[in-house]
């Protein structure tokens, strides 16, 4: 199956995308240039075959000079405006090769296009222009009227025409993939004509297009009943789908919905005649076939992982390569650089100390480092909790310049005694490296050890047995450790090798998912500290006005993010760097252990997504079902404008915008993509499990949004700016603490 059918859905419970690169070749041939080249026409429409021939005019620019990529209005404008409207409009265009239309001062020509692959690649075919328009044309002849489904994917913004009148559209940016958009269609005896506007944002651009029927709609059918999108199920259905279609993993679309909560799709199907009855593949062969159809071509990356139950372990293995180049395999005593996961080691040499009678959480810095700027005003507290407003010094823009060399840890803390605050302690909370290095260093100093990694040795690791586990040292790498690959554009390179000495407290750690699991255990039984420093450790982190610190939209304690799935209660970490993307879960009232390590980043699929979807596999008749959303069709556009805005996220900011009759939002860094209305003032997003509330001053001028996914609901104050600063360097910040893994087979 194609990789990208697995990679497909990337949203969960937490608020992260994964931009997936495709790459495809279009074929330009001689005759396809000619002027007289006929008009790209199909016979028939054949379900699951993708049209490949099209007329395309491109690149129509969208900026008169140089480009702003943040220049939404234009690029909107961009997106209303009718280029053809010179000769016919994009409602009445019907072009033949060769022919030309005039967009200011230049002169743009229909060529034939032939596509190589099942992917439109018009980024190839205009010479990988950035910021433009794309026309795509073709006609369709057919005997008789005919009711379809189209599958339509598009890298960026796509608007759909058949026979002059406009069946789809979707302002979004996102990375290209077959059947994003499900659109019915209603095709006309004789010829029909097709229209397609794409429009690009950065890097790639193009799109897929083909009708669906049969077997081509298994995939989608199957994919929106794991999300819940009861429309979509209902008009594939009506269409004739095989209700029992298997998906890749060995679930039909009644057990996917079951599974992952969406009870009133599941009783739709139920309704619908699906068997209901059909045994469950077991555990090992869901896992297997999850892990198995992402990890499967010879030159892929690896991943490891291990799941475990009251301390028993009950499923691991690896797949792919630790070492890609020597054609070496992984298995589950691969070491991999483990990340922030570092951080709650960290944490728990500090407690360790604190029950020592050694430090206290109130500890101001300034006790370890006198000249500190403002040291008197940040405490441990606040190093662990990430709320110090120490500046991180991964977001420096000097950083990715040095980090492969090597730098004394005094060193360090001298260059982060330099930089300005983000905030004063304890206002807000921002994800910090800072705070953790100055810890690890912390330790060193309080403890009389050598160094950080001495006191994990001795301290930790030894007492435990994790014998497969300690700070990586890049002159001297460990035994049987994987290399670090980045994935992108369907390639797979050596990632740049950060020295890990940039990493310490915050990062530095390698280890295989058997220590991580032993590490698990020992923590979750008292093994390591009591369990009223443990209850410390895993409350949220409070900022000075008593509020409970949001972090990425759940609760941060020290070293251990606590969230829910499903309303079931997690503790967890993620860690990430160039080649390196990791994942360690409990779900304690389960006693259910998770852990995925893979050694790509950006890579073929995140470990935190894998860990969430082993344990619904295991705990889904545990866990609380998700409510199907229903879209509220009598909420008017008209109050759109009030909603648009920027509003604080805090590591982010959500932007929300009115697109005609649509309503878009946007977090810093991620795809664009509408929310629909549940009620007045209320909206919900269809590919992930969230809500936002736009609230209302007494005036009823909205000020602020409430948003609640995953168990976790925070405010967002609406922003008087239209810019905002975000630090987009933040190290691990973003990789690895969110579920980008509802895969769809």
């Amino acid at each position: 199956m194609n990789r990208w059918r697995v990679l497909g859905d990337v949203w969960s419970g937490s608020w992260i995308g994964v931009a997936l690169a495709v790459v495809a070749s279009v074929v330009l041939t001689a005759s396809a240039w000619a002027q007289d080249a006929p008009t790209p026409t199909a016979d028939g429409l054949d379900g699951g075959v993708y049209l490949k021939r099209w007329l395309v005019l491109a690149p129509l620019p969208i900026f008169e000079g140089e480009p702003d990529a943040n220049d939404e209005a234009t690029q909107l404008a961009a997106f209303e405006r009718d280029y053809l409207s010179e000769v016919g409009g994009e409602t009445g265009v019907a072009p033949k090769a060769g022919d030309t239309v005039k967009v200011g001062d230049h002169e743009y020509s229909w060529a034939l296009v032939e596509s190589a692959t099942d992917f439109v690649d018009l980024f190839a075919h205009t010479n990988e222009t950035e910021f433009a328009v794309a026309y795509a044309y073709a006609e369709v002849q057919l005997d008789a009227a005919t009711d379809t489904i189209l599958g339509v994917g598009s890298d960026d913004a796509v608007v759909v025409w058949l026979n002059g009148e406009q069946i789809h559209r979707n302002w979004t940016g996102r990375a290209p993939g077959p059947d994003q958009d499900i659109v019915p269609a209603r095709f006309s005896s004789g010829k029909n004509t097709l229209l397609l506007k794409v429009q690009n944002g950065i890097l790639g651009w193009g799109f897929y297009f083909r009708p669906l029927d049969g077997k081509a709609l298994e995939e989608p059918f199957l994919l929106a009943a794991q999300r819940g999108d009861l429309k979509s199920v209902k008009a594939m259905a009506d269409a004739g789908v095989d209700l029992n279609a298997t998906a890749a993993v060995g679930l039909t679309a009644y057990q996917w919905a079951s599974v992952t909560g969406r009870a009133e799709v599941a009783a739709y199907l139920a309704e619908r005649g699906a068997d209901t009855t059909r045994p469950m593949p077991s555990y090992e062969a869901l896992l297997n076939n999850l892990l198995g159809s992402v990890y499967d071509d010879e030159d892929d990356p690896a991943v490891s992982f291990l799941v475990a139950r009251d301390g028993k372990v009950i499923y691991q293995n690896a797949f792919g390569h630790a070492d890609v180049e020597g054609d070496v395999g992984a298995t589950v005593e691969t070491k991999y650089r483990i990340g922030s996961i570092t951080k709650q080691f960290t944490a728990t040499a500090i407690l360790q100390l604190m029950e020592a009678g050694k430090i206290a959480l109130d500890d101001p810095l300034s006790k370890f480092y006198p000249d500190f700027p403002r040291g008197d005003e940040v405490t441990v507290y606040h190093l662990l909790t990430h709320t110090s407003g120490i500046h991180s010094y991964t977001g420096d823009a000097e950083f990715i310049a040095h980090v492969t060399d090597y730098i004394a840890p005094a060193d360090l803390v001298e260059r982060i005694k330099t930089y300005e605050y983000d905030f004063d302690p304890g206002a807000q909370w921002m994800y910090n490296n800072s705070g953790y290095f100055l810890l690890g260093t912390i330790v060193a100093q309080v403890s009389g050890e050598p160094s950080l990694g001495a006191y994990f040795q001795k301290h930790l690791f030894e007492p435990l047995g994790m014998a497969n586990t300690g700070s990586y040292v890049n002159q001297s790498p460990p035994e049987n450790a994987a290399k670090g690959y980045s994935v992108a554009n369907g390639e797979t390179r050596l990632a740049d090798d950060w020295d890990m000495s940039f990493a310490g407290g915050a990062g530095d750690l390698y280890s295989t998912v058997g220590d991580l699991h032993i590490w698990n255990e020992a923590i979750f039984h008292n093994k390591v500290l009591k369990p009223e420093t443990l209850n410390m450790a895993w409350t949220p982190a409070k900022l000075n006005d008593g509020s409970q610190a949001s972090a990425f939209g759940s609760g941060y304690g020290f070293g251990w993010m606590i969230g829910t799935a499903r309303d079931l209660k997690t503790i967890n970490h993620g860690g990430g760097l160039p080649g390196w993307s990791t994942y360690i879960l409990r779900v304690p009232d389960h006693s259910v252990t998770v852990v995925g390590l893979t050694n790509a980043a950006p890579g073929l699929a995140d470990p935190g997504g894998l860990s969430l979807r082993a344990a619904e596999f295991l705990l889904w008749q545990e866990m609380k079902p998700i409510e199907t959303p229903v879209e509220d069709e009598t909420v008017s556009a008209d109050t759109y404008d009030d909603y648009t805005g920027i509003y604080n996220y805090v590591n982010a900011v959500l932007e929300v915008t009115r697109q005609g009759d649509q309503l878009f939002a946007q977090l810093t860094g991620q795809p664009r993509f509408e929310i629909f209305p549940r009620s007045k003032d209320v909206f919900f997003w269809k590919v992930v499990d969230a809500e936002v509330s736009f609230l209302r001053d007494e005036n009823g001028v909205v000020v602020k949004a409430h948003h609640k996914q995953g168990g976790a609901e925070f405010d967002a104050p609406k922003l008087d700016d239209t810019t905002a600063t975000v630090d987009s360097a933040l190290y691990d910040a973003y990789v690895g603490e969110y579920d980008y893994g509802r895969f769809r087979q």
